[in-house]
């Protein structure tokens, strides 16, 4: 269809924002209402979800942001955004870095771990038990996806990485007072019984997988997950961009000069020699 005779104004259309000469208005709300009367975490969950949250859901939903918002040059992201610091770019242009490297592996779990989560709660609402609905539902994701189980496992936090246990009590507390229903804990709880009992040792809950359960409590999309995750992460990034940034070095790489990569192709060089 042609978009020819059409007003600029049916090109876009969005719920999200009506502006007019000296007027700002988000999700109806006036701005100048919002600034001051509104946390962080409460215009997030009005901007994605389209009303407030209550203070409670806001507060749990704000632990669950404060949580993830560093691992260490460890973690890719991080890791990246300084090294392009080093490379001469700027804050905007080292946090574009970093959170283009939150993809499906290094920070898209926690997507996936929601996702697992709804496999799980809608077997159970079809009228399985919790362990036999989270049994067959990790099986048909290691059949039908990876071997890996999103949300569990580090490699560095064992046998616990200690942000999931922190998060969890904070959701039995808010299920306790009849903010969340506490369910998806239940299933990510199971899911650990099960992998530890599979396993023979701990496979700990990891961040992907304590945030996931906060996201799938209060009702988050799980491609809202990852870009929460993505929101989070971003202050670690920009912590990191900005220390570089005053520590200075000149395109600093992965590891130091001295270290050298492992060659595997044809007529290598002797470095003993």
């Amino acid at each position: 269809m042609s978009n020819r005779g059409k007003d600029v104004s049916d090109w876009w259309a969005t719920d999200i924002i009506d502006m007019a000469p000296g007027q700002i208005r988000l999700r109806g709300r006036p701005i100048e209402e919002l600034i001051g009367n509104v946390t962080f975490p409460q215009m997030i969950w009005l901007m994605t979800r389209g009303d407030l949250p209550t203070p409670e859901q806001a507060k749990l939903l704000e632990c669950a942001l404060v949580a993830a918002v560093d691992h260490g040059p460890q973690a890719p992201s991080i890791a990246a955004a300084r090294m392009a610091v080093t490379c001469g770019l700027g804050l905007n242009g080292a946090m574009a870095s970093a959170v283009n490297m939150l993809d499906d592996v290094h920070g898209g779990a926690g997507e996936q771990a929601v996702e697992l989560f709804g496999w799980i709660d809608a077997a159970m609402r079809e009228g399985l038990g919790l362990n036999e609905a989270a049994t067959k539902m990790i099986d048909r994701w290691q059949a039908e996806r990876t071997a890996f189980v999103p949300g569990f496992g580090h490699r560095f936090h064992k046998p616990e990485d200690p942000r999931a246990p922190r998060l969890l009590g904070l959701v039995d507390t808010a299920a306790a007072e009849g903010v969340v229903s506490g369910r998806f804990a239940d299933i990510g709880r199971e899911i650990q019984k099960i992998l530890n009992t599979r396993k023979g040792k701990p496979v700990p809950m990891n961040i992907d997988g304590a945030t996931a359960v906060v996201y799938a409590e209060l009702g988050f999309a799980g491609q809202l997950a990852r870009g929460l995750f993505c929101l989070s992460r971003s202050v670690g990034v920009i912590a990191h961009a900005w220390e570089q940034m005053n520590q200075g070095g000149r395109n600093k790489g992965p590891t130091p000069p001295d270290y050298r990569w492992s060659y595997t192709g044809p007529n290598p060089i002797d470095h003993q020699t």
